[in-house]
């Protein structure tokens, strides 16, 4: 019996060339997904390296008190090995153009043959040219611009942070008439030594440097806030710190609820002790001896004050934003900005 159909020997050699060509074809296509597969993961690694090394500068060049190009360039390539998977990366450049910025481009470096290509896997069989691949992050280091906190804010006469210094003294912080230069109680342009502020949310203010805020200027304690200075009361008897960010005013003026306060910028107090109110605990914690460290910082009968000291503080932050512009009062934000 004859067939209905016969395959030529043509037939055949075409299918065969057919098969040859979609196999070059498929293999080309997977050579490239792997490749690109290995590219994005490799500017993934150097993302880490350019945002790990962008902040590690920041902070040790606001450490001290600034920087050169070769030590920021150092400090940011002592991260750059830890945060790639072969160990090994470039600092191609470091840009300290912009104040109080750090700019940090990181390149792939071989961590086999130290080359500053990535050699690919698959599309160097087709005679791909090899690739090198880039990241780059910037990071600042600059005081805080705004916050939303705790609604109490000190006066500038006593603050008493400067210079290489840590810390400032142990001080009583009297909601009036203050201490040092802060100790008229009328007519100075500075009422107190520190003054509540009006509430944007439960115990907490909104406030911004350079900008004027709305004050209440009565002694009395935001019952809101007993739930925050319980926490402050739990976690000092459980030996641990408080520090709050304040903002501080250099200026006020106004009555009752009209009064304002002009906010000159922020600064961390280490927080000790307090007598918010003349009731007991939590609005009034540790305000006497020994907690204090000297007798003239104890804060009993009708005084009302926070006793503590002014500290350095650094915010690391890795949320983007934006840089704050107010003056240096040693409290930094360090963070990435993009």
């Amino acid at each position: 019996m004859r067939r209905l159909s016969q395959r030529s020997d043509r037939e055949r050699g075409a299918v065969g060339v057919l098969v040859a060509v979609m196999m070059l074809v498929l293999i080309g296509a997977g050579a490239m997904a792997v490749d690109v597969g290995q590219i994005y993961a490799e500017r993934a690694q150097l993302q880490n390296v350019a945002d790990a090394g962008a902040m590690a500068a920041a902070q040790r060049c606001h450490k001290a008190g600034g920087c050169t190009v070769a030590e920021a360039t150092a400090w940011a390539a002592e991260l750059s090995g830890p945060n790639s998977n072969d160990g090994s990366s470039t600092i191609a450049s470091v840009d300290l153009s912009v104040p109080h910025q750090i700019t940090v481009a990181a390149s792939t470096r071989n961590g086999r043959s130290g080359a500053g290509f990535l050699t690919q896997m698959f599309a160097s069989a087709l005679n791909a040219a090899p690739v090198t691949v880039g990241a780059r992050a910037t990071a600042s280091f600059a005081p805080p611009g705004g916050a939303t906190a705790f609604p109490l804010a000190i006066s500038d006469c006593q603050y008493d942070l400067s210079g290489a210094e840590e810390t400032g003294d142990i001080q009583l912080i009297k909601y009036k008439p203050g201490s040092g230069t802060c100790t008229s109680t009328s007519g100075h342009v500075i009422p107190g030594g520190f003054g509540w502020l009006d509430e944007s949310d439960t115990c907490v203010a909104t406030t911004d440097a350079n900008d004027v805020v709305a004050t209440d200027t009565g002694a009395n304690f935001p019952g809101t806030c007993d739930a925050t200075v319980l926490a402050w009361k739990n976690t000092l008897e459980a030996g641990g710190t408080v520090e709050g960010t304040f903002p501080v005013y250099d200026d006020a003026g106004g009555t009752g609820h009209g009064g304002w306060f002009h906010i000159r910028g922020y600064a961390t107090f280490k927080i000790i002790g307090w007598a918010f109110s003349g009731g007991g605990s939590p609005e009034v914690f540790r305000a006497t001896m020994p907690w204090v460290g000297d007798p003239a910082n104890a804060c009993t009968g009708s005084c009302r004050g926070i006793i503590g000291q002014f500290v350095k503080y650094e915010s690391i932050d890795e949320v983007e934003g934006t840089p704050g512009t107010g003056p240096d009062l040693g409290t930094v934000n360090i963070r990435l900005i993009n």
